[in-house]
């Protein structure tokens, strides 16, 4: 009977787009609170266009559910612990799918840190022209993991058959 491998190396792109994206993520928040005296400081890079804006999140997406830090942070626990566990135990995935699942879990874990470190999450990517909620990375992060798992579902032999 053959053994099938599980582990880091079967879905290795998941692995490194996770920690890439969390060490981004990370990085640029910590950026962001030792630049900024306060809340509402901002930073124009394109005045009126797009500024960095230092801005808590006591919500989700958007400041839905502003103050649910509490069940958020354990909804971003249980997904990443659920999207590792699903790498670890998977045969090997598409790389659209490793990627896709890597950004999610790179990005659950970002904000999740926050929740849990401070019952908030730091944005400051603020796109004033469409006058859009400020965001982080691991928002960026989580939507470009759907884009590519929206990608991979097209893209299967299994959903062409249909």
């Amino acid at each position: 009977m053959k053994q099938r491998r599980r582990g880091f190396a079967v879905n290795r792109w998941f692995w490194l787009a996770g920690l890439v994206g969390l060490l981004l993520d990370q990085l640029t928040k910590n950026w962001v609170t030792s630049t900024f005296a306060q809340e509402f400081d901002t930073i124009p890079i394109l005045p009126g266009i797009f500024h960095f804006t230092y801005v808590t999140n006591s919500g989700a997406a958007f400041s839905l559910f502003t103050g649910g830090a509490d069940w958020l942070r354990w909804l971003s626990l249980g997904v990443s612990v659920g999207l590792m566990l699903f790498a670890w135990y998977s045969p090997r995935l598409q790389l659209a799918e490793q990627l896709g699942y890597g950004f999610i879990l790179a990005g659950a874990i970002g904000n999740g840190v926050c929740r849990f470190l401070y019952s908030y999450v730091i944005d400051f990517l603020d796109f004033r022209l469409i006058q859009f909620p400020v965001f982080n990375l691991a928002d960026v992060f989580i939507n470009i993991g759907i884009v590519c798992l929206l990608y991979a579902m097209f893209r299967s032999p299994s959903h062409l058959k249909s």
